[in-house]
Parts: structure tokens; C-alpha cells; sequence
């Protein structure tokens, strides 16, 4: 039996207090073990209440204890119904969905793949890369003679992008140095992986019919 008390005498916590305490900060966006270690442990301890609780809604709780991430995401019967007209007793959609632009998609695809890489050489579990890195991973696939000042400003826009997404952070202090947050491994998958010379040759479409149009 779950103790709804805490250590105040007299006082008695609602089980929908406690679960909203969780639910709240899933609905906002990712929660890492790392960046708060209290509000992780709660979420472990209420993981099968905050999992019925957001089901009601239409989603579904994604947790990987081994990464240290939890995140909410629609069910898949959720994304094919859910046009948000509840008249058709389906449940509208809460996450939505985000169209990336070709460099951005590029760009995970290049951070995905190094970190499977680092993990394979069994190297620190943390990847830290700083931005001249990552310029140079997107230089192979622009062509000779791009002008540098802008392709660092548009590998800079980028990096923004993917920072809002939360799949990297920039380090405090350290502003051309980013972390690549494991959480990237749930959104760019093995199969996503094993497409990638077909999104490479994608965008290289992409890039020639762009100066085509330029």
C-alpha cells in the first residue's frame, strides 16, 4: 500500500496532488535524472499511477532508467485518430508532432551516429563536442567553397534547434561546446540508422535543387 503521508505530522498528501507533481513537469517537456535527482525518484516510486493517469489522456510514458530520461508521447492509436475533434469520442492530440527541416534532420542523423560510435569504442557515456567539430561533420556534405562565416552561423541556428528539442546542451561557460543528450537514441532509432545513406542522398537532393532555386 502506497504512504500518501509525509513526515509532517498531521498533514496527508492527495494521490492526485502527488501524481500532478510529475505529471505537470512530463507535460512541459523531458525529465533527466541528472538535472533533478528528486523529481526522478518520484517518478520511478509513481511510475505505474503517472502511466494509468496519462493514458486517460491519450499518451503514453516513455522511461529509460539505464539513459536516466522520461518523457510523454502519444500512443499510436492516439496519432492516427487524434485530429482533435473530440465529438468522435477520440482523444485530441496533446504532443504534437514537429516537421524538421532537412539540415536539422541531417544534423541528428551526423550527432546519432557518432554517439553509436562512441558507444561501440566504449568510450565515456557523456559525448562532448565542440562546435568546429560538428562544422566538420556537416562540411563533407556542403560543397567546395561554401562561404565559412555563414556555415557556422547556420551550424550555430542548428544547434539551437536541436537545443530547444532538448537532444543537446550547450555547456554553462563553454557556449562552443555541446553535450549530446542520450535521449536522442529514443527519437533516432536503429531502423532511422540503417536508412541513413537514403536520407544522405535525400539531402544532397535537397542541397542541389536549393541552388538550383538560389
Amino acid at each position: 500500500m502506497m504512504d500518501l503521508s509525509d513526515s509532517t505530522p498531521g498533514r496527508f498528501v492527495e494521490p492526485d496532488q502527488e501524481l500532478g507533481s510529475v505529471v505537470v513537469p512530463l507535460l512541459k517537456g523531458v525529465i533527466y535524472m541528472e538535472d533533478n535527482p528528486a523529481l526522478w525518484n518520484s517518478l520511478l516510486a509513481l511510475e505505474p499511477g503517472v502511466r494509468d493517469y496519462v493514458s486517460v489522456m491519450g499518451l503514453e510514458l516513455i522511461l529509460d532508467e539505464a539513459e536516466g530520461y522520461a518523457f510523454l508521447r502519444s500512443r499510436p492509436e492516439s496519432e492516427e485518430t487524434g485530429s482533435g475533434n473530440t465529438g468522435s469520442g477520440t482523444v485530441p492530440r496533446l504532443v504534437a508532432r514537429r516537421q524538421l527541416s532537412y539540415p536539422v534532420s541531417l544534423l541528428l542523423a551526423l550527432l546519432r551516429k557518432k554517439l553509436a560510435e562512441s558507444d561501440v569504442s566504449g568510450a565515456d557515456t557523456r559525448m562532448i563536442l565542440s562546435r568546429d567539430e560538428v562544422v566538420e561533420m556537416v562540411r563533407i556534405f556542403l560543397p567546395e567553397g561554401t562561404n565559412e562565416v555563414k556555415l557556422i552561423d547556420n551550424v550555430d541556428a542548428q544547434l539551437n534547434k536541436i537545443a530547444d528539442l532538448g537532444f543537446v546542451r550547450r555547456l554553462r561557460r563553454q557556449r562552443d561546446m555541446i553535450e549530446v543528450r542520450r535521449i536522442i537514441k529514443a527519437f533516432v532509432d536503429a531502423q532511422w540508422l540503417s536508412d541513413f545513406d537514403q536520407r544522405l542522398t535525400e539531402y544532397r537532393e535537397h542541397l542541389g535543387r536549393e541552388r538550383e532555386n538560389g
